[in-house]
């Protein structure tokens, strides 16, 4: 999911996914999956059958700043950016 920093994900993630709780992927396997650090994943070069949900008020976002792929970095885009990665589904209301 992609939310604005300031922002708590809501229960519109698991109505989205449909399933009746959600968690987050372990760390050890969330690396193994994504080749990238935990704690700087990205939705940028995610594997190509994870949905990526993206807060509509994140596509507003002159700037937005995410993960590299490692914890010493940040990318800064424009929202609507991450709205066009192939996996993305925007969603109103996903953070609260």
């Amino acid at each position: 999911c992609a939310i604005r920093a300031d922002t708590r994900l809501d229960n519109v993630v698991r109505l989205a996914l449909d399933v009746r709780k959600a968690s987050f992927l372990a760390g050890d396997r969330a690396i193994a999956l994504t080749g990238m650090e935990y704690g700087g994943i990205t939705p940028l070069g995610l594997p190509s059958l994870w949905r990526v949900l993206v807060d509509a008020t994140v596509v507003q976002l002159d700037v937005a700043v995410l993960g590299s792929g490692v914890r010493r970095s940040k990318l800064l885009l424009p929202g609507r950016l991450i709205a066009d990665l192939p996996q993305a589904e925007v969603v109103s209301g996903l953070a609260r």
